[in-house]
Formats: C-alpha cells, sequence, structure tokens
C-alpha cells in the first residue's frame, strides 16, 4: 500500500502539469476521450467526495460564527455570472446563438465555482478559507439554486427539464456528501491529514480522467468546424477574463488577496457539475461549449500567477 501512497503524493506534488497534459491527451487520443466520457459523473463524484472529506470543519466552523463575509461573497458568486451572460444575450440575441450555445452559457452562469479553486488559491499564497467556504456553501446548494437558474438564464427557446435536473443534482451532491462522512468515519481526520500528498494526488488522477472525458468529440470539432471551436474558445477565455475584471472593479472594498481569489472564481465555474447531472441530454454544441471552458480553467493558474504578483504583492 505504500508504494500506491508514494506515487499518488508525487502525482500530487505535479497536480499543475497533469492537468494541462490530460486535456492535450484527450486531443491526442479522442478514441480514449470517448471510452472516458461515460465516467465524466463518476470522477465529478469522487472528486465532490474527497474535498468535502477534507474540509477543515472547525475553519469552516469559525467562518460560519461570521457569516456576512461569506454571504456577501456567496451572492457575489450567484449573481455576477448570470448578469455578465445575459448582458451577452441583450447584446447578441440568445437566437442569434442558437440553443446548443444558449444552454451552454446558461450553465456557466448558473454553475457554481469549480472546486479547484481554493487550491488555486492556496499556490498563489493567497488567502483560501473564504472561497473554501463560499464554494462548499454554493455547490451543496446548487440542486435548489441552479436548475431554476439555468431556466431563467436560456429562456423558453431552450428546452429543460428542471425537475429532472433538481433530482440528479441531489443525487450526485447528497451522495458525495454521504460518501465523504462514510470516509472521514472510516479513516479519520488525523490520517486523511497525513496522506494529503496522496489525497491531492487521487485528486488529480481523477481530474485528470475528467479533463481527458471532457475532450471526447473536440478533436473531430475542430476538424469540421473549426471557425466555431475558435469562437467558444475566445469566448470562453472572455469570459474568464470578464469576471475576473468586473470582480477586481467592482469589489474595492474588499481585501486585495479575497478579491483576487473571488475574481479568479467568478469567471472559473463548475459546468462539468450540471453536464454531468444532465448525461445523455446534453447537446452537442452545449457538450462542446463545456469542453472548451476546461481550457482556461486549465490554463488561468499559470496566466494569473505574474498577475497575482503585481497585483496583490504575492510571493513565488
Amino acid at each position: 500500500m505504500r508504494p500506491v501512497l508514494d506515487l499518488l503524493a508525487f502525482i500530487g506534488r505535479h497536480g499543475t502539469q497533469g492537468f494541462a497534459i490530460s486535456i492535450f491527451v484527450g486531443l491526442a487520443l479522442p478514441q480514449f476521450a470517448a471510452a472516458a466520457r461515460p465516467l465524466l459523473a463518476v470522477t465529478i463524484f469522487a472528486f465532490l467526495a474527497m474535498t468535502f472529506a477534507r474540509v477543515d470543519l472547525d475553519a469552516l466552523r469559525a467562518l460560519v460564527r461570521r457569516p456576512a463575509p461569506i454571504l456577501f461573497a456567496g451572492g457575489w458568486l450567484l449573481i455576477a455570472p448570470p448578469l455578465v451572460v445575459l448582458a451577452i444575450f441583450a447584446i447578441v440575441g440568445r437566437d442569434a446563438l442558437g440553443p446548443g450555445l444558449a444552454l451552454g452559457l446558461a450553465l456557466y452562469a448558473a454553475s457554481p465555482p469549480i472546486l479547484s479553486s481554493p487550491a488555486v488559491a492556496m499556490m498563489l499564497n493567497l488567502p483560501p478559507t473564504l472561497l473554501i467556504a463560499v464554494v462548499l456553501t454554493t455547490t451543496t446548494l446548487a440542486p435548489l439554486i441552479a436548475p431554476p437558474l439555468v431556466e431563467f438564464v436560456a429562456g423558453a427557446a431552450v428546452p429543460l427539464d428542471v425537475g429532472i435536473l433538481v433530482e440528479r443534482l441531489a443525487w450526485l451532491i447528497g451522495g458525495a456528501i454521504l460518501a465523504a462522512i462514510a470516509l472521514r468515519a472510516t479513516l479519520g481526520r488525523a490520517r486523511i491529514q497525513r496522506n494529503k500528498a496522496s489525497f491531492d494526488g487521487l485528486a488529480v488522477v481523477f481530474y485528470a480522467l475528467f479533463a481527458i472525458a471532457a475532450m471526447d468529440g473536440v478533436l473531430a470539432a475542430m476538424i469540421a468546424t473549426p471557425g466555431l471551436v475558435a469562437g467558444i474558445l475566445a469566448g470562453v477565455f472572455a469570459l474568464s477574463a470578464i469576471g475576473f475584471g468586473l470582480t477586481m472593479l467592482a469589489l474595492r472594498a474588499v481585501p486585495a488577496g479575497d478579491r483576487f481569489v473571488l475574481g479568479y472564481a467568478t469567471g472559473q465555474r463548475n459546468i462539468g457539475l450540471l453536464v454531468a447531472a444532465l448525461g445523455a441530454q446534453t447537446p452537442d454544441v452545449t457538450f462542446l461549449f463545456f469542453a472548451l471552458a476546461q481550457f482556461p480553467i486549465y490554463m488561468m493558474p499559470q496566466i494569473v500567477k505574474p498577475i497575482a504578483r503585481r497585483l496583490v504583492g504575492v510571493g513565488g
């Protein structure tokens, strides 16, 4: 067992490189990506369970005793992306985008921040505690908030069974919470903390499988419709930049470190959570939007690192 834990710890220490490589493996080996696609929901479930199991409950309780920052940050992360997407619809027109892209943008607007955003904050030597609390809260509430928000943003032009989406999200997130409780009860908090690097490595493995599965069909789309792919890629990078910039401008009263990580989380959304819940109902263009939205998620940590040093004054 120790060699396996050591291997996972090694993978965990090189997680950033592993994330980027995973996307290009999925692109280079489309058959591998197609085979991995059915595992999309499984990888989301496993990553959720491990994230919940590793939560520092003492730090979380301390934040809950002062709920104002959580409520403010959570409110911003829930409201800002839908406002950005609704502004895009107002300018471009929902019909001009088509139902597949409109649903993709609606999923982006309604998704909670990506689960890895606190890890990115720690990598940049920025304070992660507030972000951890907000990400966990918004993810846990996603079955109640996300489906009606998707329907509201997408509009009547995009047919969506909200009831089924609520049910699937509830099973996905509720099951992950129960699995996390079982994991903590079985291993104990001390053992989980002691093997932090190994858990990091296991998370990288699941995240790599997720990235590979997300690339299913992307290479074929690049060949068949390069203009569409280029347009979506430009759009998802623009969404990330708009979310970040809007937060930095609008939340000037928030300390620089917290404002920076909230800006990062505003632009990077966990669309995979809703795609996993939609399953086979996800239209091809919507899945392509979700797949291409992974590129800024996996590349932004390197992009924002020098910005963090310059604007916030963090080291390394």
